[in-house]
């Protein structure tokens, strides 16, 4: 809940109007994993909070780790299970959260679209990957790029980044934390409210390419997100970035490098380049190291500040595009 929320819970509970601030304390501070663990507040208005509300913490229930060290975990949430994956390296610790179970988009090359879309996250079961996390302390940087559109689910999004952001929450800063979309409807309400950094999945500078491998661009597509993207700052209070996974024969080719430098020119941004991790039946096939440098090449050298995203926790299928409950589901775990 929002300070605000707390404060509507409190006064409910007949406790005074401070009291909001001294459960957020207790809450996002803290981390206190029981109502009655929260000494400061009378033991009669506890057994009121504790019949009526929960902390909503549940740990993971499965979890597989990578050779690099890449860690997936499974969290049960909203009747299903979501999966959040903690990627440390030697400067930080990032964890990638959900924010659906499942997905409506239908990309092609992703895993999540493939399973379907299940249910919306409450910004409780959000948080609840990050606070649950037995990492959560070393943790650096939080993404979402995990299961589901995060702007298909808006609202509950932009509830868990207020908490993850406010003086009364975790007090983290924007600049720690980016969200990661296709372009979807919620874009234009987290630019007025939120100032965390943003990535935008892009794969294709031509509409007709893109819209091969994502449905999403017929309803939004890419030049539309790109005229709202101009509206707005991203020189100094938040990081744009665009999301470029690098395909065999569709998107590889010099020519399409020179109009990915075309389509992003006067925009302040990066390009990730990504590696195709490859899912069972589908047309598509990943480019060698090789090709992709002279891709990122191509694009540095025309002023698009451009990397190649290290590839982590593909033995596990924690890397991008290959999140999925499924495996849970088939175990058993939902039983």
């Amino acid at each position: 809940m929002t300070l605000e929320e707390l404060g509507e819970v409190s006064s409910e509970a007949g406790l005074p109007s401070y009291s909001a601030k001294q459960i957020a304390d207790w809450l996002y501070k803290k981390k206190v994993a029981s109502i009655f663990e929260m000494t400061n507040i009378a033991t009669s208005k506890r057994a009121y909070l504790e019949k009526h509300f929960e902390t909503g913490l549940t740990p993971p229930v499965q979890s597989a780790k990578s050779a690099d060290g890449t860690v997936k975990y499974l969290f049960p949430a909203s009747g299903s299970f979501v999966e959040a994956v903690y990627i440390p390296s030697a400067e930080r610790a990032t964890l990638c959260v959900s924010s659906q179970a499942g997905c409506k988009m239908s990309c092609l090359f992703c895993m999540t679209g493939r399973q379907g879309f299940t249910a919306n996250l409450t910004a409780g079961e959000i948080i609840n990957q990050i606070q649950s996390l037995p990492e959560a302390e070393t943790l650096t940087n939080i993404v979402f790029m995990g299961m589901g559109e995060p702007f298909d689910n808006t609202h509950e999004v932009l509830k868990a980044l207020d908490i993850l952001t406010a003086a009364y929450g975790y007090a983290w800063s924007p600049k720690r934390i980016t969200v990661s979309t296709v372009g979807a409807k919620g874009l234009k309400r987290f630019l007025n409210e939120s100032s965390c950094n943003l990535a935008v999945s892009l794969h294709a500078a031509n509409s007709a390419e893109r819209f091969s491998i994502m449905p999403v661009e017929k309803a939004f597509p890419i030049h539309k997100v790109i005229e709202l993207i101009k509206q707005y700052d991203f020189s100094h209070q938040r990081r744009l970035s665009f999301e470029y996974i690098v395909f065999k024969d569709l998107n590889d080719s010099y020519q399409h490098a020179i109009a990915l430098a075309e389509f992003l020119k006067g925009i302040y941004c990066r390009v990730n380049l990504i590696r195709y991790h490859a899912i069972p039946d589908t047309p598509l096939a990943c480019v060698d190291m090789k090709k992709m440098e002279a891709f990122r090449d191509t694009l540095n050298t025309r002023g698009i500040i451009c990397t190649i995203r290290l590839s982590r926790g593909e033995d596990i299928f924690a890397a991008c595009g290959m999140l999925s409950h499924a495996d849970a589901v088939k175990t058993g775990i939902r039983n």
